[in-house]
């Protein structure tokens, strides 16, 4: 059987890598080993930090949610245990946006909780 040459197919392939390692320091964009290195640990963190950026802006929207909170008299748990029982569906992002750019309409949901809570 005679011997194929694999030659477009690597060069492709290393082209390929070399073109995603754009923008490296060092060797790392010019060298085909580190950069085939390096651009398997930055798929593996890109992939990683999506999961991450879901948790951290949840945190973040939930921080709002409280510091907004307390300003009317309650805690987040509170809130959001009164808001259950007076059946209002809203979630976080939406919560944390009105308590930023609307400040009576985010009373209005804290005094639904309140008298949700007093019943």
């Amino acid at each position: 059987m005679p011997r194929v040459k694999g030659s477009v197919a690597t060069r492709a392939r290393r082209k390929k890598v070399l073109k995603l390692a754009k923008g490296y320091f060092g060797s790392k964009h010019a060298l085909y080993r580190t950069a085939h290195e390096q651009v398997m640990h930055s798929l593996k963190y890109s992939y990683i930090d999506r999961k991450r950026l879901k948790r951290e802006m949840r945190k973040l929207w939930i921080a709002r949610i409280n510091a907004a909170a307390r300003m009317n008299d309650l805690s987040y748990s509170q809130l959001m245990h009164g808001l259950k029982l007076a059946n209002v569906d809203i979630n976080r992002k939406m919560l944390s946006e009105i308590a930023i750019h609307d400040a009576n309409g985010f009373k209005n949901i804290c005094d639904t909780a309140k008298k949700a809570l007093n019943k």
